[in-house]
């Protein structure tokens, strides 16, 4: 008998889930799944269209994608490691690099994905705009983290910019929360933000 002692444990099963790509959020079944990462079924319209190419291509050149398993409570970023195609299926070999397992059935409470994400910005607080860097990121809105200590409170409506993100205009304190380095970490909703698709941010509804 040939044992592969250094490959992680495989558990073959059948879960669903969905992946974003190019801007798109796709769904995927898995079909089998290790502590290290999982192999992913990704099925395309139509038997040998260009669509299944195109798909082999971007996962090609693609080094993290995002990854949302529901089933097995799996929110996060995993790298494209292999990419096979079969027929109409693309095979997808995911090795988990930021991962995170919600004890707390949080995701299944949330309506939307949060990725995390650390990128710069600023928002007007107390008359002035003070920088900050996020933490997180949805669709319907952000934490963030201000390294001064500021008074703010919890229902105040104010304006932002992300440039990263493309994102810029009103959003809401939801709840704010001092932390040990002397900062602040606050909890922002998005308000008349036009925008329904953020650059590189899924949905990932349930």
């Amino acid at each position: 008998m040939n044992l592969d002692l250094n490959r992680p444990y495989r558990k073959n099963l059948t879960s669903h889930g969905l992946l974003y790509m190019g801007g798109e959020e796709r769904a995927i079944t898995i079909k089998d799944l290790s502590l290290t990462g999982v192999l992913a079924e990704l099925k395309c319209d139509q038997p040998g269209s260009q669509e299944a190419k195109d798909i082999f291509n971007m996962l090609m050149e693609s080094a993290t994608i995002d990854l949302y398993l529901p089933e097995m409570r799996l929110a996060g970023e995993a790298e494209v490691v292999r990419v096979d195609m079969l027929d109409e299926h693309v095979l997808l070999a995911l090795e988990f690099r930021n991962i995170a397992y919600d004890v707390d059935n949080q995701l299944y409470k949330r309506k939307v994905y949060r990725k995390n994400i650390v990128v710069p910005g600023k928002i007007l607080l107390n008359g002035e705009y003070h920088e900050f860097n996020t933490v997180n990121a949805s669709v319907d809105g952000l934490m963030v983290n201000l390294a001064e200590s500021l008074s703010v409170e919890a229902g105040e409506v104010t304006v932002f910019e992300i440039e990263r993100l493309e994102l810029e205009g009103e959003i809401k304190v939801i709840w704010a929360e001092r932390t040990a380095d002397g900062g602040i970490l606050l909890g922002l909703q998005y308000m008349h933000m036009e925008k329904t698709v953020i650059k590189g941010i899924p949905r990932f509804e349930r």
